[in-house]
C-alpha cells in the first residue's frame, strides 16, 4: 500500500513539474487505473439506483397518495416515463427556465474571477453573478404571483412528476453530449479528468471524461453546479408552499422553517460562489452523469421532499419544538458558514488571522486551530445538522421525510472518505501527522 501511494505521489509531482513544459497527451492525461464506486459495475448500479430513487420518492409522495403510501401498482412505474415525456409544455417550461439562466450567466454584472491553475498551466475565468441571477429569477416569480395569483406555482407542484422526468432526461442527454464532445479535435490538447479517463464507456460516462467542458464560453460544470438545480430547489419549494396554501388555506410554521432554512442555504452558496472554484467538484472531478444528475435532477427532486410532504400534510409543531428546530437550524448554518469562512480567509489572506497550521512538504498549509482544530471536516458537521433540522420540521408522522438526513449523512461520509484518500496520496506522512493532531473526522469527540 505504501509503495502504491508513493508511486501516485511521484506521478502527481511529475505532472506538476512538466505542466510548465510541452506535454504529450499521455503525460497530460494519464489513464485512470484506480477505480471508485467499485468500478464499471459499481457505477452502473449507482446510475440505476439514483434514477430509481427519484422515481420512487415521487411515487410514494405525491398529490394522489398524500405521501402515505405507494401510488398505484407496478403499472404506475411503467407509465411514469411515458406520462412525463408526453407533457411537452413541461419540457418547454424547463427549456425556457434553463435558457433564461444561461442568458443571465452572460449578461448579469458580477466579478470575473480566476480559477486554480490547471495541470496544463491554464487558468480559467468564471463569472460570479449567480446570486443576482437567483434574485432576478425569484423576483420574476414573485411579480407573477402578485399580478396573477398562485396558479402557475400550483401548476408546477401538480406537474412535479413530469418535471422530474424532464430533468432526468436532461441529465442523460447532457452527459452524453459532454462525453462525446470530449473526443473532439482541438488545436490544443483537451484536459481530461484523471478519474474519468479509463477508456471504459460507462465508467467515464458516469465520472466525467473532460475536466472543464465549455460551450461558447459557458462553463457547463460551473453553470450546472449552482444554477439550474439550486435555484430550481427554491422555486420548487415555493411551488409547494403555494400548494399547501391552496390545500389548507395557510402556510404552516413547519413549512416556513423548511423553506426559510433551505432558501438561506442556497443563497449562501451563491453569495460565496467563488469558493466553489477551489472545491473537488471543480478542480478534480470531470463532468459526467454523476454531477449532471446530481445538479439537474437529484437536487430539485430529492431535496424538496420535505416541502412536498408538507404541501399535502398540514403538520402543526408545538411552540417549544418549533423553537428547538429553529435553533438547531441556526447552529448548523453558523458552524457550516463560519468554518468555511475561516478556511477561505486562511487561504486568501496569507493567514492574516494568525491561525495555527501544519506546513507540508508539498507546500500546502493545513489548518489545525479554530473550527478546523475540532474536526477535519467540521463544515460537513454543520451542513448535516442544518439538513437534519429541515427533516425535524416535518414532525414524526412519516419516516420518509428523514430520507434526506440519512442520505446526506452517507454522502458526506463517502465524500470524507474520498477526501481523506486524496489527501493521504498528496501529503503522505504529513497527512498522518495532521491526523494525529486533528483526531476527529466529522463529529468532535465522537468520530
Amino acid at each position: 500500500m505504501g509503495s502504491k501511494l508513493e508511486s501516485r505521489k511521484r506521478s502527481t509531482e511529475a505532472l506538476k513539474e512538466t505542466s510548465k513544459k510541452g506535454l504529450k497527451e499521455s503525460e497530460l492525461n494519464p489513464k485512470t487505473l484506480e477505480f471508485e464506486f467499485f468500478g464499471n459495475d459499481g457505477v452502473k448500479f449507482v446510475m440505476v439506483s439514483m434514477s430509481l430513487v427519484v422515481m420512487l420518492l415521487e411515487s410514494v409522495c405525491n398529490g394522489e397518495n398524500k405521501c402515505v403510501g405507494f401510488s398505484g401498482s407496478f403499472s404506475y412505474l411503467v407509465d411514469w416515463f411515458s406520462a412525463g415525456i408526453l407533457y411537452l409544455n413541461v419540457i418547454g417550461v424547463y427549456i425556457g427556465y434553463v435558457s433564461w439562466l444561461v442568458v443571465l450567466y452572460f449578461i448579469c454584472p458580477g466579478e470575473t474571477v480566476k480559477g486554480t491553475t490547471l495541470r496544463n498551466g491554464d487558468v480559467l475565468t468564471y463569472p460570479t453573478n449567480g446570486l443576482l441571477s437567483a434574485i432576478l429569477t425569484i423576483l420574476v416569480v414573485i411579480a407573477d404571483v402578485y399580478l396573477n395569483g398562485i396558479g402557475k406555482m400550483v401548476w408546477v407542484a401538480d406537474n412535479f412528476k413530469h418535471f422530474v422526468v424532464t430533468t432526468l432526461f436532461a441529465s442523460v442527454l447532457l452527459s452524453l453530449y459532454v462525453y462525446f464532445m470530449s473526443f473532439r479535435k482541438s488545436s490544443k490538447t483537451l484536459l481530461l479528468s484523471t478519474s474519468g479517463n479509463s477508456g471504459i464507456f460507462w465508467y467515464d460516462f458516469f465520472m466525467g471524461r473532460e475536466l472543464n467542458p465549455r460551450l461558447f464560453n459557458l462553463d457547463i460544470k460551473y453553470f450546472c453546479e449552482l444554477r439550474p438545480g439550486l435555484i430550481g430547489w427554491i422555486l420548487v419549494n415555493l411551488a409547494f408552499v403555494a400548494k399547501q396554501y391552496q390545500n389548507f388555506g395557510e402556510v404552516s410554521v413547519s413549512m416556513l422553517l423548511v423553506t426559510a432554512s433551505q432558501i438561506v442555504y442556497v443563497l449562501d452558496s451563491l453569495v460565496f460562489e467563488k469558493a466553489l472554484l477551489t472545491t473537488m467538484d471543480i478542480t478534480t472531478e470531470g463532468f459526467g452523469f454523476m454531477l449532471a444528475m446530481g445538479d439537474l435532477c437529484w437536487v430539485p427532486s430529492v431535496y424538496t421532499l420535505q416541502a412536498r410532504y408538507l404541501s399535502y400534510n398540514n403538520v402543526q409543531l408545538s411552540t417549544f419544538f418549533s423553537i428547538f428546530v429553529g435553533i438547531l437550524s441556526v447552529v448548523g448554518y453558523l458552524v457550516f458558514r463560519f468554518s468555511n469562512l475561516q478556511k477561505n480567509n486562511f487561504r486568501n489572506s496569507n493567514n492574516a488571522g494568525n491561525e495555527k497550521f501544519l506546513e507540508t512538504k508539498a507546500g500546502s498549509k493545513l489548518l489545525i486551530s479554530g473550527w478546523w482544530g475540532l474536526a477535519r471536516h467540521i463544515n460537513y458537521t454543520g451542513d448535516w445538522l442544518l439538513g437534519l433540522s429541515q427533516c425535524l420540521a416535518t414532525g414524526f408522522g412519516n419516516p420518509l421525510t428523514y430520507f434526506f438526513s440519512m442520505y446526506f449523512l452517507i454522502l458526506l461520509l463517502h465524500r470524507n472518505y474520498r477526501d481523506e484518500i486524496k489527501c493521504h496520496n498528496k501529503y503522505g506522512k504529513d497527512w498522518d501527522r495532521y491526523c494525529s493532531i486533528v483526531k476527529y473526522r466529522f463529529i468532535p469527540y465522537i468520530y
